[in-house]
């Protein structure tokens, strides 16, 4: 079925008038988009083949031309705060939800549509609209069946500040995904504490450059377990499974910060000149055709939309009991003062 759209004056009149009203069907129109030479240009923090895949399905149902330029959460979020109103971009993914904080907290986004607003349940974007969730992935503890068996585990992600961890686990602090798992404990636990588990990570944890190079180090048996996101496991089981056939997964569910569902964010400039195809996009890639892609594709991220399923081979969001976080309140500038403190950074 082709993306329809209403007509430009009636679309930009509704997410005027409609942006403090309750929320309709999901079945409500989109705004009004017509192919332009110029197109969009989306500044994507996103998995670039992801990005790719959506950009590419949603030219071909709507003619809209995707420019992407690709970079990272932190890196795109400064530069776009850097541009201000002069950013040549018109929409803003991310993996990690802070970066879109960054942004916003400039005051740069436009409000979202309604439309766009009701493909996505209320726990996975954020209460203002001004941004929202199109993805998902999840915190997890991954570990070396043959160093570790399940009882010796750890009950929190909290318990690895223990001096009984010390030396045996690792994570890539100097990424946008774990500084995503540190603002969730900043905002579920406090300053004093993060600073505690910070420091106590300084003293414990070995240090990697990135989730898959954690998750060959603990393959490899050179170090017991690490913190990492669940589909770098996942991914790579899907392939020949050559760094991660000596690794399990433990999930610690119960509302731990060692839960914390991390979401990748969209948003629309509000300076972006083409609006209503920005718009759209926004609402395609969190409606039925961008999740399905997540459903179908190999990145193995969480589809998070209203009613969307995720890849069979993961397991079931609501089965994660994920900690409740506000997605607007985690603070990556602050987890950054945090860690460059602890010696993290």
């Amino acid at each position: 079925m082709k993306f329809s759209f209403t007509s430009l004056a009636s679309a930009v009149t509704l997410g005027t008038a409609l942006m403090g009203a309750p929320l309709a069907s999901s079945a409500q129109t989109a705004p009004a988009a017509t192919p332009s030479a110029e197109g969009i240009v989306v500044y994507n923090a996103q998995h670039a083949s992801l990005t790719k895949a959506w950009a590419e399905a949603f030219t071909k149902e709507t003619g809209i031309k995707v420019t992407l330029r690709n970079g990272g959460d932190t890196e795109l979020g400064n530069q776009i705060v850097q541009e201000g109103k002069a950013t040549p971009a018109d929409v803003f993914l991310t993996e990690n939800s802070p970066a879109m904080a960054l942004v916003d907290a400039a005051g740069l986004f436009a409000p979202l549509n309604p439309a766009t607003l009701n493909e996505v349940p209320a726990n996975y974007r954020p209460s203002h609209g001004r941004w929202t969730g199109i993805a998902a992935r999840s915190t997890v503890f991954v570990y070396n069946k043959a160093k570790l068996t399940p009882a010796q585990l750890p009950k929190s992600m909290m318990d690895l500040a223990g001096p009984s961890w010390k030396g045996r686990w690792a994570a890539s602090p100097a990424g946008a995904d774990f500084q995503a798992i540190v603002s969730a404990l900043l905002e579920l636990k406090g300053e004093a504490q993060t600073a505690a588990w910070l420091k106590a990570m300084k003293d414990n944890a070995t240090l990697y450059k990135g989730n898959g190079v954690v998750l060959k180090a603990v393959n490899a048996g050179q170090i017991e377990g690490g913190v990492i996101y669940h589909y770098y496991r996942v991914g790579d089981q899907a392939k020949t499974g050559e760094n991660s056939n000596n690794t399990e997964v433990h999930y610690f569910r119960n509302q731990d910060p060692g839960a914390f569902v991390s979401l990748s964010g969209a948003g629309v400039l509000a300076s972006s000149k083409h609006q209503p195809e920005a718009q759209a996009f926004v609402q395609w890639v969190a409606g039925k055709g961008g999740q399905e892609i997540l459903k179908t594709g190999d990145s193995y991220e969480y589809a998070v939309g209203v009613g969307a399923q995720s890849h069979p081979k993961l397991l079931p969001l609501a089965d994660l009991q994920a900690p409740k976080v506000e997605p607007s309140k985690l603070n990556s500038k602050k987890v950054t003062d945090l860690m460059t403190q602890a010696g993290l950074l």
